[in-house]
């Protein structure tokens, strides 16, 4: 079968189409022939061995999130069936509760092998049915992007209607942040680095909406339309530059989901905000299995629909990972398995 895989050293350069023998399911393992990927802000740091050791070995297939058709399975298997359309989770082993390091470490796209295998082989506890109504690429996108932010909103914390929340950017998980939150009643405002993303996003509902750009102390504005109050929830989502502007238009006892570090990972801002306004900073990695089938169950009731910006043919990994480098998405990066 069809791999992409980094082999012989780390590095971007070492990602190479290769091929493996096809694999066969045991006892409670599946064996899933995979239908889209679609691509994270993770993936581009894997290959540079950017978690160190719990990266995993090489060789290895990259890429955390696929969807694909269960094709054999093996004695046992209960949770599926030959047939069934599921989403390989990004925790294997995490199916519910609170996280610890064996949960936190067993995630698919490094250590574990990724998505980018015509075929993988998984145990039926480390996949879940996904709604029929989503494209693949669609559902492709929800084992991070959308359990990322289903988690941030319902899980560590939960947003309640009338509560202001404030998004950065316009990536799948602020996308999936801002319809979420719409749909538990929240008012939303997002920042985002452009007009014409804004457009966008008061087309799928932001409320109201910050160009960055044009200006930079944007958390100036965004505390004024909080009456001065200061957000309840903030999905932060860059990390080194935005966190000082986030502590200073969140409300005293509000809540900072820190998911993101896009603009950097080194702590530059005031910890006395943190303390003397009672700030709960809470960091957010993806989430278990029960959440991502809670979350499942709302997207089938509400029709949510994934905002795809683009994909790529399967052997166009590389260009669909620079593309999502470059940050003119909106929305999210995928790649097809289907020729």
């Amino acid at each position: 079968m069809r791999v992409f895989q980094i082999e012989n050293d780390w590095g971007f350069d070492n990602l190479r189409l290769s091929t493996r023998p096809e694999p066969t399911p045991g006892p409670g393992q599946v064996l899933v022939r995979m239908k889209a990927s679609s691509v994270n802000f993770r993936d581009l740091v894997v290959p540079e061995r950017g978690y160190g050791s719990f990266t995993g070995q090489l060789p290895l297939i990259p890429l955390s999130d696929g969807v694909g058709e269960v094709v054999q399975v093996g004695a046992d298997v209960t949770r599926v069936a030959v047939g069934d359309r599921v989403c390989p989770l990004f925790f294997q082993e995490w199916i519910s509760g609170e996280p610890d390091l064996h949960r936190l470490t067993r995630s698919l796209g490094g250590p574990i092998d990724g998505t980018m295998a015509e075929l993988m082989c998984l145990s039926e506890q480390g996949v879940s049915k996904v709604p029929d109504y989503l494209s693949d690429e669609q559902a492709a996108s929800l084992p991070c992007a959308a359990l990322t932010a289903w988690t941030a909103l319902a899980g560590c914390s939960t947003t309640r209607p009338g509560e202001k929340v404030l998004v950065q950017g316009s990536g799948g998980v602020a996308l999936f942040a801002l319809r979420f939150a719409k749909l538990m009643g929240a008012h939303v405002t997002v920042i985002s680095s452009s007009d014409a993303k804004i457009e966008r996003l008061r087309q799928m509902g932001a409320d109201a909406t910050i160009n960055y750009r044009q200006i930079p102390d944007w958390y100036k504005p965004a505390r004024e339309m909080t009456g001065g109050q200061g957000f309840d929830h903030i999905i932060e989502l860059g990390g080194e530059t935005t966190l000082p502007q986030s502590l200073r238009c969140i409300r005293p006892g509000g809540v900072l989901s820190m998911i993101g570090v896009l603009s950097g990972s080194k702590l530059s801002a005031s910890l006395g905000q943190v303390v003397t306004r009672q700030v709960r900073l809470q960091g957010v990695t993806v989430g278990h299995r029960d959440g991502f089938e809670a979350m499942c169950r709302m997207l089938e009731q509400h029709r949510v629909e994934t905002v795809i910006d683009r994909v790529f043919a399967f052997a166009e990994l590389k260009e669909a990972m620079n593309y999502l480098k470059s940050g003119a998405q909106f929305g999210k990066v995928c790649v097809s398995h289907v020729d």
